[in-house]
Protein backbone atom coordinates (compact mmCIF):
# COMPACT_ATOMS: atom_id res chain seq x y z
CA UNK A 1 0.00 0.00 0.00
CA UNK A 2 1.02 3.01 -1.08
CA UNK A 3 1.56 5.60 1.91
CA UNK A 4 0.50 9.25 1.23
CA UNK A 5 3.39 11.55 1.67
CA UNK A 6 2.57 14.52 4.31
CA UNK A 7 5.55 16.07 5.24
CA UNK A 8 8.72 16.41 3.27
CA UNK A 9 11.73 17.47 4.57
CA UNK A 10 12.79 21.32 3.97
CA UNK A 11 14.89 22.01 1.20
CA UNK A 12 17.96 24.51 0.46
CA UNK A 13 19.53 25.79 -2.45
CA UNK A 14 21.73 28.20 -0.99
CA UNK A 15 24.57 25.63 0.41
CA UNK A 16 27.29 24.90 -2.05
CA UNK A 17 30.16 22.31 -2.18
CA UNK A 18 32.64 25.05 -2.30
CA UNK A 19 31.11 26.19 0.94
CA UNK A 20 31.34 22.68 2.19
CA UNK A 21 34.66 21.98 1.67
CA UNK A 22 36.04 25.46 2.74
CA UNK A 23 33.83 25.37 6.25
CA UNK A 24 31.51 23.10 7.07
CA UNK A 25 31.35 22.75 10.80
CA UNK A 26 29.99 26.26 10.96
CA UNK A 27 27.28 25.19 8.01
CA UNK A 28 26.68 21.97 10.29
CA UNK A 29 26.56 23.57 13.55
CA UNK A 30 23.50 25.77 12.16
CA UNK A 31 21.99 22.63 10.61
CA UNK A 32 21.94 20.51 13.63
CA UNK A 33 20.24 23.39 15.27
CA UNK A 34 18.07 24.61 12.43
CA UNK A 35 17.49 21.71 10.09
CA UNK A 36 19.09 18.66 10.82
CA UNK A 37 17.08 16.98 7.52
CA UNK A 38 17.53 18.96 5.13
CA UNK A 39 17.21 18.26 1.47
CA UNK A 40 20.43 20.28 -0.08
CA UNK A 41 20.42 21.10 -3.91
CA UNK A 42 23.81 21.33 -4.34
CA UNK A 43 24.71 17.70 -3.34
CA UNK A 44 21.46 16.16 -4.22
CA UNK A 45 20.90 14.20 -1.15
CA UNK A 46 19.09 14.56 2.07
CA UNK A 47 21.43 15.69 4.78
CA UNK A 48 21.36 14.22 8.31
CA UNK A 49 23.41 16.34 10.89
CA UNK A 50 22.63 14.64 13.92
CA UNK A 51 24.71 11.56 15.73
CA UNK A 52 21.32 9.67 16.67
CA UNK A 53 20.20 9.75 12.79
CA UNK A 54 22.97 9.31 11.63
CA UNK A 55 23.87 5.92 13.65
CA UNK A 56 20.08 4.54 12.81
CA UNK A 57 20.96 5.20 9.06
CA UNK A 58 24.12 3.31 9.50
CA UNK A 59 22.96 0.55 11.32
CA UNK A 60 19.49 -0.23 9.21
CA UNK A 61 20.96 -1.47 5.90
CA UNK A 62 17.80 -2.87 5.03
CA UNK A 63 15.92 0.38 5.45
CA UNK A 64 18.87 2.57 3.94
CA UNK A 65 21.03 0.63 1.41
CA UNK A 66 24.70 1.34 0.14
CA UNK A 67 23.99 0.86 -3.36
CA UNK A 68 22.78 4.31 -4.12
CA UNK A 69 22.78 4.36 -8.47
CA UNK A 70 23.02 8.16 -8.00
CA UNK A 71 26.68 7.98 -6.57
CA UNK A 72 29.29 8.04 -8.61
CA UNK A 73 31.36 5.94 -7.51
CA UNK A 74 30.82 3.01 -9.50
CA UNK A 75 31.88 5.31 -12.74
CA UNK A 76 34.53 6.22 -11.42
CA UNK A 77 35.77 2.85 -10.13
CA UNK A 78 34.60 1.24 -13.16
CA UNK A 79 33.12 -1.28 -11.07
CA UNK A 80 30.35 -2.14 -8.46
CA UNK A 81 32.14 -2.19 -5.73
CA UNK A 82 31.38 -3.46 -1.78
CA UNK A 83 30.84 0.08 -0.82
CA UNK A 84 27.70 -0.43 -2.66
CA UNK A 85 26.66 -3.82 -1.50
CA UNK A 86 24.89 -4.64 1.50
CA UNK A 87 24.02 -7.89 3.27
CA UNK A 88 25.86 -11.49 1.97
CA UNK A 89 27.54 -9.84 -1.15
CA UNK A 90 28.98 -7.06 0.78
CA UNK A 91 29.95 -9.67 3.48
CA UNK A 92 31.44 -12.38 0.94
CA UNK A 93 33.66 -9.46 -0.42
CA UNK A 94 34.48 -7.74 2.65
CA UNK A 95 35.18 -11.49 4.06
CA UNK A 96 37.18 -11.98 0.86
CA UNK A 97 40.00 -8.98 2.07
CA UNK A 98 39.95 -9.54 6.26
CA UNK A 99 42.10 -12.49 6.96
CA UNK A 100 45.08 -9.26 6.06
CA UNK A 101 43.68 -7.45 8.29
CA UNK A 102 43.94 -9.81 11.17
CA UNK A 103 45.24 -9.11 14.66
CA UNK A 104 48.23 -12.06 14.26
CA UNK A 105 49.03 -10.22 10.95
CA UNK A 106 48.90 -6.68 12.19
CA UNK A 107 51.00 -7.22 15.22
CA UNK A 108 53.05 -10.48 13.27
CA UNK A 109 53.69 -9.00 9.97
CA UNK A 110 52.26 -5.37 9.61
CA UNK A 111 53.14 -3.82 12.30
CA UNK A 112 57.18 -4.50 11.74
CA UNK A 113 57.19 -3.27 8.28
CA UNK A 114 55.35 -0.28 8.89
CA UNK A 115 57.96 0.53 11.88
CA UNK A 116 60.74 0.16 9.71
CA UNK A 117 58.84 2.44 7.08
CA UNK A 118 58.31 5.14 9.60
CA UNK A 119 61.75 4.84 10.99
CA UNK A 120 63.33 5.66 6.90
CA UNK A 121 61.25 8.69 6.50
CA UNK A 122 61.48 9.97 9.74
CA UNK A 123 65.40 9.93 9.98
CA UNK A 124 64.91 11.25 6.57
CA UNK A 125 63.36 14.24 7.87
CA UNK A 126 65.77 17.51 8.03
CA UNK A 127 66.70 19.39 11.46
CA UNK A 128 65.98 22.83 11.75
CA UNK A 129 64.39 23.59 8.73
CA UNK A 130 61.15 24.52 7.96
CA UNK A 131 59.48 21.32 6.23
CA UNK A 132 55.66 20.83 5.35
CA UNK A 133 54.98 17.36 6.74
CA UNK A 134 52.07 16.85 4.07
CA UNK A 135 54.56 15.65 1.13
CA UNK A 136 57.46 15.60 3.46
CA UNK A 137 56.12 12.39 5.31
CA UNK A 138 52.07 12.07 5.72
CA UNK A 139 51.52 11.26 2.25
CA UNK A 140 54.11 9.21 1.32
CA UNK A 141 54.27 7.24 4.52
CA UNK A 142 50.65 6.10 4.04
CA UNK A 143 51.37 5.52 0.39
CA UNK A 144 54.43 3.43 1.57
CA UNK A 145 52.74 0.99 3.97
CA UNK A 146 49.58 0.78 2.04
CA UNK A 147 50.88 -1.03 -0.66
CA UNK A 148 52.88 -3.23 1.52
CA UNK A 149 49.69 -4.20 2.81
CA UNK A 150 48.13 -4.52 -0.33
CA UNK A 151 50.39 -6.83 -1.98
CA UNK A 152 51.51 -4.22 -4.90
CA UNK A 153 55.08 -2.60 -3.78
CA UNK A 154 56.00 -2.28 -7.43
CA UNK A 155 53.87 0.49 -7.67
CA UNK A 156 55.50 4.01 -6.68
CA UNK A 157 54.35 6.18 -4.00
CA UNK A 158 53.67 8.65 -6.15
CA UNK A 159 51.42 6.54 -8.19
CA UNK A 160 49.88 5.53 -5.17
CA UNK A 161 48.98 9.09 -3.82
CA UNK A 162 47.62 10.16 -7.65
CA UNK A 163 45.72 6.99 -7.62
CA UNK A 164 44.06 7.67 -4.48
CA UNK A 165 43.13 11.24 -4.99
CA UNK A 166 42.08 10.84 -8.64
CA UNK A 167 40.00 8.03 -7.57
CA UNK A 168 39.05 10.23 -4.84
CA UNK A 169 38.16 13.10 -7.06
CA UNK A 170 35.44 10.99 -9.82
CA UNK A 171 33.60 9.42 -6.57
CA UNK A 172 32.79 13.06 -4.93
CA UNK A 173 32.15 14.18 -8.46
CA UNK A 174 28.63 14.71 -7.77
CA UNK A 175 28.52 17.55 -10.95
CA UNK A 176 28.78 14.11 -12.99
CA UNK A 177 31.95 16.58 -14.85
CA UNK A 178 33.84 15.18 -17.40
CA UNK A 179 37.38 16.12 -16.55
CA UNK A 180 37.78 13.70 -13.16
CA UNK A 181 36.42 10.55 -14.88
CA UNK A 182 38.27 11.11 -17.89
CA UNK A 183 41.40 11.17 -15.03
CA UNK A 184 39.97 7.94 -13.03
CA UNK A 185 39.54 6.02 -16.28
CA UNK A 186 43.42 6.88 -17.24
CA UNK A 187 44.48 5.38 -13.83
CA UNK A 188 41.86 2.63 -13.77
CA UNK A 189 43.63 1.28 -16.76
CA UNK A 190 47.35 1.41 -14.83
CA UNK A 191 45.92 -0.20 -12.01
CA UNK A 192 44.46 -3.18 -13.73
CA UNK A 193 47.40 -3.66 -15.88
CA UNK A 194 49.90 -3.21 -12.47
CA UNK A 195 47.32 -5.65 -10.95
CA UNK A 196 47.92 -8.05 -13.48
CA UNK A 197 51.77 -8.05 -13.42
CA UNK A 198 51.93 -9.13 -10.10
CA UNK A 199 49.44 -11.58 -9.64
CA UNK A 200 51.58 -14.19 -10.63
CA UNK A 201 54.02 -13.21 -7.85
CA UNK A 202 51.01 -14.00 -5.47
CA UNK A 203 50.14 -17.34 -6.78
CA UNK A 204 53.57 -18.79 -7.00
CA UNK A 205 54.31 -17.09 -2.91
CA UNK A 206 51.50 -16.95 -1.12
CA UNK A 207 51.39 -14.01 2.01
CA UNK A 208 49.48 -12.26 3.31
CA UNK A 209 48.77 -9.35 1.80
CA UNK A 210 45.22 -8.18 0.85
CA UNK A 211 45.71 -9.08 -3.14
CA UNK A 212 47.75 -12.69 -2.28
CA UNK A 213 45.13 -13.16 0.06
CA UNK A 214 42.03 -12.50 -2.43
CA UNK A 215 43.80 -14.61 -5.51
CA UNK A 216 44.56 -17.67 -3.32
CA UNK A 217 41.24 -18.00 -1.84
CA UNK A 218 39.76 -21.92 -1.64
CA UNK A 219 36.87 -19.93 -3.26
CA UNK A 220 37.83 -16.36 -4.88
CA UNK A 221 35.44 -13.85 -5.58
CA UNK A 222 35.86 -12.57 -9.43
CA UNK A 223 38.92 -10.60 -10.34
CA UNK A 224 36.69 -7.99 -11.17
CA UNK A 225 36.35 -7.58 -8.29
CA UNK A 226 39.27 -8.26 -6.27
CA UNK A 227 40.68 -5.36 -8.60
CA UNK A 228 38.39 -3.40 -7.77
CA UNK A 229 38.25 -4.15 -4.17
CA UNK A 230 42.24 -3.33 -4.25
CA UNK A 231 41.09 0.05 -5.73
CA UNK A 232 38.84 0.76 -3.04
CA UNK A 233 41.78 0.24 -0.54
CA UNK A 234 43.68 2.62 -2.76
CA UNK A 235 40.99 5.31 -2.83
CA UNK A 236 40.24 5.42 1.08
CA UNK A 237 44.20 3.72 2.62
CA UNK A 238 45.72 6.52 1.66
CA UNK A 239 44.26 9.97 2.60
CA UNK A 240 42.54 8.69 6.37
CA UNK A 241 46.35 8.12 7.98
CA UNK A 242 47.59 10.48 5.93
CA UNK A 243 45.04 13.35 6.86
CA UNK A 244 44.49 11.70 10.39
CA UNK A 245 48.03 12.19 11.22
CA UNK A 246 48.39 15.78 10.04
CA UNK A 247 45.09 16.59 11.41
CA UNK A 248 46.60 14.99 15.28
CA UNK A 249 49.69 16.71 14.90
CA UNK A 250 48.46 20.36 14.17
CA UNK A 251 45.55 19.34 17.41
CA UNK A 252 49.20 18.92 19.36
CA UNK A 253 51.45 21.52 18.40
CA UNK A 254 48.74 23.96 18.29
CA UNK A 255 47.87 22.65 22.12
CA UNK A 256 51.15 22.51 24.03
CA UNK A 257 49.50 21.49 27.29
CA UNK A 258 47.95 18.46 26.08
CA UNK A 259 50.74 17.39 23.77
CA UNK A 260 53.15 17.53 26.82
CA UNK A 261 50.82 15.34 28.36
CA UNK A 262 50.51 12.90 25.69
CA UNK A 263 54.33 12.68 25.65
CA UNK A 264 54.59 12.23 29.63
CA UNK A 265 52.16 9.41 30.01
CA UNK A 266 52.22 7.87 26.23
CA UNK A 267 48.77 9.05 25.41
CA UNK A 268 49.03 9.12 22.27
CA UNK A 269 45.77 6.95 21.44
CA UNK A 270 43.22 9.39 22.68
CA UNK A 271 45.35 11.72 20.57
CA UNK A 272 44.38 9.88 17.72
CA UNK A 273 41.16 9.31 18.73
CA UNK A 274 40.19 13.30 19.18
CA UNK A 275 41.73 13.74 15.71
CA UNK A 276 39.41 11.27 13.94
CA UNK A 277 36.52 12.84 16.14
CA UNK A 278 37.51 16.25 16.04
CA UNK A 279 38.10 16.31 11.84
CA UNK A 280 36.47 13.01 10.65
CA UNK A 281 39.31 12.34 7.49
CA UNK A 282 36.07 10.95 5.50
CA UNK A 283 33.17 13.29 6.60
CA UNK A 284 29.87 12.28 4.47
CA UNK A 285 28.08 8.54 2.95
CA UNK A 286 25.02 8.28 1.10
CA UNK A 287 22.67 5.67 1.80
CA UNK A 288 19.47 4.49 -0.39
CA UNK A 289 16.03 4.77 0.92
CA UNK A 290 14.51 1.10 0.36
CA UNK A 291 11.02 1.60 1.86
CA UNK A 292 9.37 5.34 3.17
CA UNK A 293 9.87 6.05 5.90
CA UNK A 294 10.33 9.18 8.86
CA UNK A 295 12.89 10.69 9.97
CA UNK A 296 12.12 13.70 12.97
CA UNK A 297 9.54 13.76 11.35
CA UNK A 298 9.59 13.77 8.05
CA UNK A 299 8.72 11.89 5.07
CA UNK A 300 11.96 10.44 3.61
CA UNK A 301 9.75 8.05 0.32
CA UNK A 302 11.69 5.18 -0.99
CA UNK A 303 14.12 6.27 -3.79
CA UNK A 304 15.41 9.14 -1.56
CA UNK A 305 19.59 9.42 -1.08
CA UNK A 306 20.13 10.15 2.95
CA UNK A 307 23.76 11.60 3.41
CA UNK A 308 25.01 10.86 6.74
CA UNK A 309 27.45 13.67 7.60
CA UNK A 310 29.52 11.98 10.66
CA UNK A 311 31.83 15.15 10.41
CA UNK A 312 28.58 16.81 11.91
CA UNK A 313 27.95 13.92 14.12
CA UNK A 314 31.39 13.79 15.89
CA UNK A 315 30.50 17.78 17.05
CA UNK A 316 26.74 16.97 17.74
CA UNK A 317 26.52 18.79 21.35
CA UNK A 318 24.11 16.60 22.49
CA UNK A 319 27.36 14.45 23.27
CA UNK A 320 30.01 16.49 23.32
CA UNK A 321 31.08 19.75 25.26
CA UNK A 322 32.96 22.58 22.87
CA UNK A 323 32.97 19.61 20.33
CA UNK A 324 35.15 22.62 17.67
CA UNK A 325 38.01 22.24 20.43
CA UNK A 326 40.91 19.67 20.44
CA UNK A 327 40.18 18.06 23.67
CA UNK A 328 42.03 14.52 24.11
CA UNK A 329 41.28 14.78 27.86
CA UNK A 330 37.27 14.96 26.95
CA UNK A 331 34.89 12.37 28.55
CA UNK A 332 34.90 9.33 26.17
CA UNK A 333 32.18 9.01 23.98
CA UNK A 334 32.48 6.48 20.58
CA UNK A 335 32.81 8.90 17.79
CA UNK A 336 31.40 7.63 14.07
CA UNK A 337 34.79 8.60 12.47
CA UNK A 338 35.38 5.29 11.49
CA UNK A 339 30.95 4.57 10.35
CA UNK A 340 29.76 2.17 12.14
CA UNK A 341 27.14 -0.98 11.29
CA UNK A 342 28.47 -2.95 8.58
CA UNK A 343 30.54 -0.95 6.24
CA UNK A 344 32.86 -0.13 9.57
CA UNK A 345 36.46 0.97 8.39
CA UNK A 346 37.81 -2.17 7.94
CA UNK A 347 41.78 -0.41 8.05
CA UNK A 348 40.62 1.11 11.84
CA UNK A 349 42.74 -0.70 13.59
CA UNK A 350 45.98 -0.63 11.31
CA UNK A 351 45.80 3.32 11.31
CA UNK A 352 45.78 2.98 14.58
CA UNK A 353 48.72 0.89 15.31
CA UNK A 354 50.42 3.05 12.53
CA UNK A 355 50.00 6.36 13.81
CA UNK A 356 49.21 6.06 17.52
CA UNK A 357 51.78 2.77 18.28
CA UNK A 358 54.71 3.75 15.69
CA UNK A 359 54.30 7.18 14.01
CA UNK A 360 53.55 9.87 16.81
CA UNK A 361 55.56 8.51 19.24
CA UNK A 362 58.58 8.19 16.69
CA UNK A 363 58.23 11.33 15.23
CA UNK A 364 58.27 13.49 18.64
CA UNK A 365 60.87 11.38 19.97
CA UNK A 366 63.61 12.63 17.30
CA UNK A 367 61.86 15.96 17.43
CA UNK A 368 61.09 16.94 21.10
CA UNK A 369 60.81 20.21 19.93
CA UNK A 370 58.94 20.63 16.86
CA UNK A 371 56.69 23.63 16.69
CA UNK A 372 54.09 25.53 14.03
CA UNK A 373 55.80 28.25 12.66
CA UNK A 374 52.29 29.98 11.70
CA UNK A 375 49.41 27.81 12.65
CA UNK A 376 47.55 30.78 10.39
CA UNK A 377 48.97 28.68 7.68
CA UNK A 378 47.33 25.54 7.96
CA UNK A 379 44.41 25.04 5.82
CA UNK A 380 41.73 22.43 6.08
CA UNK A 381 39.87 21.41 3.04
CA UNK A 382 37.40 19.04 1.77
CA UNK A 383 33.67 17.91 1.49
CA UNK A 384 33.58 14.13 1.41
CA UNK A 385 37.34 14.00 2.26
CA UNK A 386 39.06 16.20 4.76
CA UNK A 387 41.98 17.62 5.90
CA UNK A 388 45.04 19.97 6.25
CA UNK A 389 46.32 20.59 2.48
CA UNK A 390 49.42 22.06 4.41
CA UNK A 391 51.46 21.41 7.67
CA UNK A 392 54.75 23.60 7.90
CA UNK A 393 56.20 22.58 11.23
CA UNK A 394 60.20 23.71 12.47
CA UNK A 395 61.70 20.16 13.46
CA UNK A 396 64.02 20.83 16.07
Amino acid sequence: MTTTLAKLAPSDDSITIRQLSDDPYSIYRRLRAEAPVLRVKSVGRTMLTKAEDTKYVKDNPELFSSNDPQTPMERAFLAHTLMRKDGAAHKAERGAMAPAFSGKNIKNCWQPIYTRIAGEFVSALPRGEIVDLYPALAGPFAAHCLKHLLGIEEASDADMQRWSQVLIDGAGNFGWDDAPFARSDAANAEMDALFERVVPRHLADPNPTVLSTMVNAEHPIAKSQIFANVKIAIGGGINEPRDALLTILYGLLTNPDQLAECRENVLWTAAFEEGVRWVAPIQVSARLVTEDTQIRGYDIPRGETVMTVQASANHDEDLYEHPERFDMFRPKRPHQGFGNGPHFCQGTHIARRMLADIMLPMLFDRFPNMRLPDPAQVRFYGFGFRGPLQLPVILD
